[in-house]
């Protein structure tokens, strides 16, 4: 009988690990590092060897594994094959589960790791009890994870939930990462709220904290807190777009909660006052009274996903 389920979220720089029991429970996690040399072929052996050493450690037998979930930054199918790139491992197109599956003879489910963690959000996080969820994540970039009647949405090629790359400006000279021009990750990520704040700056020379140091979009919302107008001005900025881009999802997916992540969320519930008011006023009617909520399981939702690919 299963008892346990790991749960395993492939970064750049380190790979996390979860040891899991079948209700939810974190009962372990840990890390090793993401050898990316000679094409990221070491990765998945690793892991294998890894979670072999845990089970060893417990007294876990294959027999009580439910299996093994794993997300990856990539497009990712529903059948768990990666679709083109990931980057920054140097993977190319190959089926995740056949491969670690031929390592440790446990059922293995895979993901792309930004729906991944909205899923831990939506399982153990701060979107559970609902069923259809958008996770937003705000880092260095925006990225996002849609479940729909409890359900992943992945895609025809693993793309779907690159809710960054909304188009929500025209006339932008800055191209995004991904080689399009005014994509909503260009405006509502940390390094968006860094252009955002030094254009807002270079309009005129009113007064603000913001003009003594290095800007971040952690300056920005602490100026916020302390009652600065242009930081203020920057934020509802910041909010006009997310909002509206955000409203844009919602009229195709129509959720119950946006769960909102990612370094820039550690503002706080400041944050979503700045979003909500513009998300409702260019939102569909009945889709208005989607919730808002900031997520919970902060850099252990990626693991807490990948086990419910498996648990849920």
């Amino acid at each position: 009988m299963s008892k346990y389920a790991f749960g395993v979220d492939v970064g750049g720089t380190t790979v996390k690990l979860g040891l899991f029991d079948t209700q939810g429970g974190l009962l372990d996690k840990w890390e090793i590092p993401t050898v990316t040399e000679n094409h990221g072929g070491a990765i998945l052996p690793d892991v294998a060897r890894s979670i072999w050493a845990k089970m060893e450690e417990k007294g876990i037998p294959e027999a009580e594994v439910a299996g093994i979930g794993i997300g990856v930054p990539g497009p990712v199918d529903r059948n768990g094959c990666l679709v083109g790139r990931a980057v920054n491992l140097g993977w190319e197109s190959f089926d995740i589960p056949k491969t670690l599956g031929a390592y440790i003879k446990v059922p293995v489910k895979a993901a792309n790791d930004a729906n991944v963690a909205a899923f831990g959000e939506l399982w153990q996080g701060g979107g559970k009890g609902y069923e259809n969820l958008v996770a937003v994540t705000l880092g260095t970039g925006v990225g996002g994870g849609i479940i729909v009647d409890g359900k992943l949405l992945a895609g025809a090629t693993g793309a779907g939930g690159e809710i960054g790359h909304l188009h929500v400006q025209d006339g932008e000279s800055e191209s995004c990462n991904c080689g399009n021009k005014g994509c909503l990750e260009q405006y509502a990520s940390a390094t968006g709220i860094v252009r955002l704040a030094k254009r807002r700056l270079g309009e005129d020379q009113k007064e603000s904290v913001l003009r003594e140091g290095e800007i971040s979009a952690k300056s920005v919302f602490d100026a916020v807190k302390a009652g600065d107008s242009v930081a203020v001005e920057i934020a509802e900025r910041f909010g006009d777009f997310l909002g509206k881009g955000l409203a844009v999802v919602a009229a195709v997916v129509n959720p119950e909660v946006f769960v909102i992540g990612g370094g820039v969320s550690k503002a706080g519930e400041i944050l979503l006052t700045f979003v909500e008011p513009n998300f409702r006023k260019h939102a569909f009617p009945q889709c208005r009274e989607a919730k808002f909520v900031l997520a919970r399981l902060g850099n252990d939702a990626g693991i807490y996903g990948a086990a419910a690919l498996v648990l849920r």
